[in-house]
């Protein structure tokens, strides 16, 4: 394990220098992995682990679209991909990958199954964090660990593919075994994480919520909409106006920031940019702060999970939540952006 230090302040990280695909594989060769839902984080980690040679199955309702999926993917039936139970029952590390209210909702179909010396993993602090509203407790004999990956489970299965790695989080919240964690670190490897870096259940869904309700999600397309909206009001087209708040940003601007840094960003930038960035960057900030305080604070009371609990509980929560990202798909903003997609030069005839 090494110690990064920020400013004074130390991070405990995890390498596969330090812990490889080798020694994962060894600490876990006696463990049966049974992923429990194949929505999205399901795919990307069961099959970045069955590719790194672990022994994987699939437990997810039977004869649903993500069953048929899980059967396109390679996951036989009666071998690899079982019913929820059944696969519960089979594994000694149960990855329970579920949407938070569906773990809610499955939870007292798979507590019978936590017997001594298993190990319960989750990728989300959730369920654990918010146990009041959710129920979720696991036995005293069960390791309880997260490897929470930095990104979506697409994101985590392509950087695989491409012999990269997507940075996790890890944490142990009940070490049972004595084993918890060689167990979460050689998961976090097998999963495909560029690094690992310590946190707790609590933390990871603080920052977890937040980053998503703000800069990940949230307050970028926020953002996207004022921008899109002032220039479309000042007569600038559907084309310029998507161009200059979104395509150069996520084509341009932000690789060079995963490269080097926001401040190589800038350095690679027009001395015109450079100095509107630096003289605007401030007043962006000290408006939107106190909007992230306040989001923080609905994250840390509860009741942004009691409000994600309640909603997507409803019986027709698809269909509304269809609806929502239909309105949002049919913004001239996104039917413009799709245009812009098309032209570029890798998707033109």
């Amino acid at each position: 394990m090494a110690m990064l230090n920020f400013g004074g302040t130390e991070e405990k990280v995890v390498t596969r220098e330090e812990f490889p695909l080798e020694k994962a594989r060894e600490v876990l060769k006696d463990e049966t992995i049974a992923v429990i839902g194949y929505g999205v984080q399901g795919p990307g980690q069961s099959m970045n682990l069955r590719d790194n040679g672990f022994n994987v199955i699939v437990g997810q309702r039977k004869g649903g679209s993500s069953w048929d999926k899980a059967v396109k993917d390679g996951w036989v039936p009666g071998e690899t991909l079982f019913p929820i139970e059944e696969a519960a029952d089979r594994g000694t590390i149960i990855q329970y990958l579920l949407s938070d209210a569906a773990q809610i909702e499955v939870w007292p179909k798979i507590k019978p199954y936590l017997t001594p010396g298993k190990a319960l993993y989750f990728s989300h602090g959730f369920g654990v964090t918010y146990n009041d509203q959710t129920k979720i407790v696991a036995p005293e004999g069960v390791d309880v660990i997260l490897v929470a990956p930095k990104g979506s489970g697409t994101s985590l299965r392509r950087l695989f593919l491409a012999g990269r790695g997507l940075n996790s989080s890890y944490a142990i919240d009940q070490d049972a075994t004595g084993r918890a964690y060689e167990r979460v670190i050689a998961l976090g490897i097998g999963v495909g994480s560029g690094y690992l870096f310590e946190t707790d259940f609590q933390r990871e869904v603080y920052s977890d919520l937040t980053g998503e309700r703000g800069t990940l999600m949230g307050a970028i397309q926020g953002i996207f909409e004022a921008q899109y909206d002032v220039l479309r009001a000042n007569g600038h087209t559907p084309s310029e106006a998507f161009n200059e708040t979104v395509e150069e940003l996520t084509q341009s601007l932000m690789p060079l920031v995963a490269e080097n840094g926001m401040d190589w960003m800038y350095a690679n930038c027009s001395t015109t940019a450079q100095r509107g960035a630096l003289d605007w960057k401030d007043k962006f900030r000290d408006a939107v702060k106190p909007v992230f305080e306040d989001l923080y604070d609905s994250v840390a009371t509860g009741k942004e999970a009691q409000r994600s609990i309640d909603s997507n509980s409803q019986s027709d929560y698809r269909v509304k939540l269809e609806a929502e990202l239909k309105e949002l798909s049919d913004s001239e903003m996104w039917q413009a952006g799709r245009t812009v997609r098309s032209l570029r030069p890798e998707n033109a005839e």
